[in-house]
């Protein structure tokens, strides 16, 4: 038997997974890691972390499923998207990598439209300028660190660092690439007319891939830390939510892949690049060769549930939450939740907005609140979902739905009831990494297309169909969610300016 392995890179640990030929996952294993906020709307991580997460997740998932590493042909790579990770001539990382929910970069996103104009930018690129991209960072670094900025050699990703400690080579996915804001979506490779106005160095950034192409192969020292023998190629993968939509069988047009992780996704792949006239929704190459994506992003879907068990009931489990929320009715009882902890992207991308609960009372118990939370982030969703609607993406496809949100079977109801469409579950609880070992073992040989491995192991599991009343009932608070943003933008953004002044 012939094995794959699917790498992660995540913002909050790496996940390695061993599958084999026939697509059983046969071992995974998580090393998590940290984040640091040093200040208001920074978030940053030590690229060391990544590597060191990878070799330790890579040599205990073959130990644990008892795989030889001469068995592994192939390993395929993914991650979060739009991180900063800057190297010196010597491959020293230069300064802690900058990461993709990041906010500092309200003022770098207005010079990049005024230097090079908002529509030229989306015609080019297929996206607004937004603080969790690349190119506002790295003019971040230029115009507040230019000593940092003076010693740059290299621009990476987060997964392509770890790419370069496995192959001692420089390379990148198209679907990673394209949230860097320095992609022509069009032609698939960097955009020289972003380089030159912005006096970018090509040779900083590395060469970009099809997500089944060779990138690189295992060295000998890469070999002694992971298990995994010199030789084995290693396959360019994908960004994460391309990698993830591979991972529920979204690799076509007419299935659409929606995902409850830290961040909310909802992805719809395409036939040709389709840019949203409004840049609300990003625009990126798909992980299948000659095939592009519109994207939603919401920067806290799981991500706000987390919070609310972090910040104010650490000493319970999420089943318990959903459990009792599973108790409350439709509105929370007169409760809304607003998920912009981190700002937001769509439908508003914007730096400075914040959360909210609106309507407290003291009758508003915990699993009211959690019920909210829950509500909250199904309504930031379904907005990005009628964006994608508006932007020609067919109405009737099927909705395949993944993330660590979705194993909550009382979030699922919302979910579907909120939409008012069914919503599908499939066999593969990997997302991003079992996506990314597919890509592998296309590259690899074992599938001879994308398509192919995905209709060759990823099944339906389960459908969960809205319930009409609670669907009726929802259209009335939906409504009432709407204006929130609209009524808070003012509010917040003079307590985000008041939080950065101390």
């Amino acid at each position: 038997m012939s094995y794959v392995v699917g790498i992660d890179v995540s913002t909050t640990g790496v996940k390695a997974i061993v599958v084999d030929e026939r697509g059983h996952v046969v071992g995974s294993a998580l090393t998590q890691h940290s984040w640091d906020m040093p200040r208001p709307l920074w978030v940053e991580q030590n690229p060391d972390d990544w590597w060191n997460g990878t070799w330790r997740s890579m040599r205990r998932v073959l130990t644990e499923a008892a795989i030889d590493g001469r068995d592994i042909i192939g390993v395929g790579l993914t991650g979060q998207m739009h991180g900063l990770t800057l190297l010196d001539k010597s491959h020293r990382v230069v300064r802690p990598a900058i990461l993709w929910n990041d906010q500092r970069t309200e003022e770098q996103c207005d010079e990049i439209r005024d230097v090079f104009g908002r529509s030229e930018l989306l015609a080019l690129t297929g996206n607004d300028a937004m603080a969790g991209f690349t190119l506002p960072k790295l003019l971040w670094v230029k115009e507040n660190e230019p000593d940092a900025y003076a010693r740059i050699a290299q621009i990476l990703l987060p997964k392509d660092y770890v790419r370069f400690r496995l192959t001692g080579r420089f390379a990148t996915d198209r679907a990673g690439a394209s949230g860097t804001l320095i992609l022509d979506i069009a032609k698939r490779d960097w955009a020289t007319a972003i380089l030159g106005a912005f006096g970018i160095e090509k040779s900083w950034l590395p060469p970009t891939h099809e997500g089944p192409e060779v990138t690189g192969h295992i060295t000998p020292e890469a070999a002694k830390w992971t298990g995994i023998p010199a030789g084995t190629p290693v396959f360019a993968g994908a960004g994460d939510q391309a990698a993830q939509a591979i991972g529920v069988g979204a690799s076509h047009a007419g299935t659409l892949a929606m995902t409850l992780g830290t961040s909310g996704v909802v992805f719809a792949p395409t036939d040709r690049p389709i840019v949203e006239p409004g840049g609300r929704l990003h625009a990126f190459c798909h992980a299948v060769p000659g095939r592009w994506h519109l994207m939603g992003v919401m920067l806290s879907a799981a991500g706000s549930l987390r919070w609310f068990r972090d910040e104010l009931v650490p000493t319970e489990s999420f089943d318990v939450l959903t459990r009792e929320a599973s108790h409350v009715p439709v509105g929370s009882n007169g409760l809304l939740f607003l998920p912009y902890l981190t700002g937001e992207r769509t439908p508003y991308a914007d730096a400075r907005a914040r959360g909210a609960f609106v309507g407290l009372t003291v009758r508003h118990d915990r699993a009211a609140l959690a019920r909210a939370v829950l509500e909250g982030v199904s309504f930031g969703l379904r907005e990005g979902l009628e964006l994608l609607s508006a932007a020609g993406v067919d109405k009737t496809c099927e909705i395949r739905i993944s993330g660590g949100g979705a194993r909550s079977s009382c979030w699922r109801q919302i979910l579907s009831d909120v939409l008012g469409r069914e919503l599908v579950l499939v066999n593969t609880l990997e997302g991003a990494a079992y996506g990314t070992a597919l890509l592998a073992g296309v590259g690899a040989g074992i599938w001879a297309s994308v398509d192919e491995a995905c209709s060759a192991t990823i099944k339906v599991k389960g459908r969960i169909e809205p319930e009409r009343e609670s669907t009726g009932r929802y259209e009335q608070v939906f409504s009432l969610y709407k204006e929130l943003y609209p009524a808070l933008r003012h509010i917040s953004h003079e307590l985000s300016r008041y939080a950065e002044s101390y």
